[in-house]
């Protein structure tokens, strides 16, 4: 064979073999892209991603004997208190202004049931240790964001719900081995929320705990190893390890049970058991687990039980 035909023969086999592995490449990237596997669509939030629920505004609602909504409905807006800066729970993009997460959702559907639709309402930043006093003092209508209800809070203002049932745990970097527990932040330095229930439930732990007015500066001190770890409900928590994946991560069973309710004007029971009712037509129409697989269930933490709503009676 002459040398140029016998060059021609290797660059028709190189062909040949690179078309083969092209198939194969092909086929393989198919079968990965089939329904339920791990790299298909669903679970990159292709278009089988969980969708959030619509809310129906109730145009005929009416709350006679309830001054909150009395004068919401004058005004034509309802002012909700909420959170800014907790990743699927209530979060703001600074951006374009629009708020999401779980807790944005509960406060949309109580709202269109009071007769309120989305831009009716105006959504306000409240900080944990300014809630009661917001409320009290006529500066929002109501509060959702991952308000644990307690006796001490229920001498101010009234609580409806609870709909959602969290519990304290731990947040570290991804290479902490030392903290595994509550018990295991003694002499630690644990970075919390002022005017949240975690701070004295921590420090029960003889834990050195530093506060701040938001999560979001509490999870910056952790990244920077200015502190050992963040401690509030593991809701929360689940959102920043997911936010920051490969770098933070929950550990510890949940040593606390945080029942988040929706903070109200205390005295007011006709607004108290209409938030409640329509907490419970969302629950049992299925929004509630909807707006949760929507939101903080792309966490990866599954849903929980939805709890019991307390009896409604004003305080």
């Amino acid at each position: 064979m002459a040398p140029t035909e016998e060059k021609n023969d290797r660059m028709k086999a190189r062909r040949t073999v690179a078309a083969a592995l092209s198939v194969l490449a092909l086929t393989a990237v198919a079968a990965c892209g089939k329904d339920g596997t791990p790299n298909s669509d669903t679970n990159k939030g292709g278009s089988a991603a969980p969708q959030l629920p619509t809310y129906q505004v109730n145009a005929d609602a009416k709350l006679d004997g309830s001054p909150v909504w009395t004068k919401a409905k004058a005004a034509g807006k309802l002012r909700i208190g909420a959170k800014s800066d907790q990743p699927f729970l209530g979060f703001e993009d600074v951006q374009t202004g629009k708020r999401n997460g779980f807790d944005i959702e509960i406060a949309k559907m109580v709202a269109a049931d009071l007769g309120f639709s989305p831009d009716q309402i105006q959504f306000t930043t409240i900080n944990s240790s300014a809630r009661e006093t917001s409320i009290a003092g006529d500066q929002i209508d109501y509060y959702v964001g991952t308000y644990s209800i307690n006796d001490n809070r229920k001498k101010q203002i009234d609580f409806a719900g609870p709909y959602y049932i969290a519990g304290q745990s731990l947040l570290v970097n991804k290479d902490n081995t030392a903290i595994t527990d509550a018990k295991s932040t003694e002499g630690k330095a644990v970075c919390t929320v002022t005017g949240s229930t975690s701070v004295d439930n921590i420090k029960t732990y003889n834990a050195k705990v530093t506060t701040f007015d938001s999560y979001s500066l509490c999870v910056e001190k952790l990244l920077t190893k200015e502190v050992d770890a963040v401690t509030t409900d593991d809701a929360i928590l689940k959102g920043y390890a997911a936010k920051n994946q490969g770098k933070l991560k929950v550990v510890g069973e949940p040593f606390s049970k945080e029942r988040y309710g929706i903070g109200l004007k205390k005295g007011d029971a006709v607004l108290q058991k209409a938030i409640n009712d329509a907490l419970k037509k969302h629950e049992d129409n299925g929004d509630w687990k909807k707006a949760y697989d929507a939101t903080l269930g792309l966490s990866g933490s599954a849903a929980p039980a939805v709890p019991e709503l307390d009896p409604t009676t004003a305080s």
